[in-house]
């Protein structure tokens, strides 16, 4: 029951990582200026990298088996979309703040 769920769990983290990632890019070119298109880069692009890194995390762990090596492989890739939450607002706010500026 539950092998058959996850190929099912891992598409759905990966499109629905792609649709934010799409809504991500008609924010930024319907939008009118910098800071509307700056806050639907940032909000887009930090969920939707998490959802696609957190769908091949659990593929990762569904292929190899869970052994120690395909266990710290989605350890890794956790540990990477943890960065990405904590840097891509930072990132995002730092170049909305040299926006403001200039």
């Amino acid at each position: 029951m539950l092998e058959s769920l996850v190929p099912v769990l891992i598409v759905i983290f990966m499109l629905s990582g792609l649709f934010f990632f799409l809504g991500a890019s008609v924010g930024i070119l319907r939008f009118p200026g910098f800071y509307t298109r700056m806050h639907a880069a940032g909000k887009a692009d930090t969920l939707s990298s998490i959802l696609i890194l957190l769908g091949c995390s659990i593929y990762v762990l569904s292929i190899e088996g869970v052994g120690f090596l395909s266990i710290l492989l989605a350890l890794k890739i956790i540990l990477v979309a943890a960065f990405i939450f904590m840097g891509s607002p930072t990132a995002t706010h730092a170049m909305m703040d040299a926006g403001f500026e200039t």
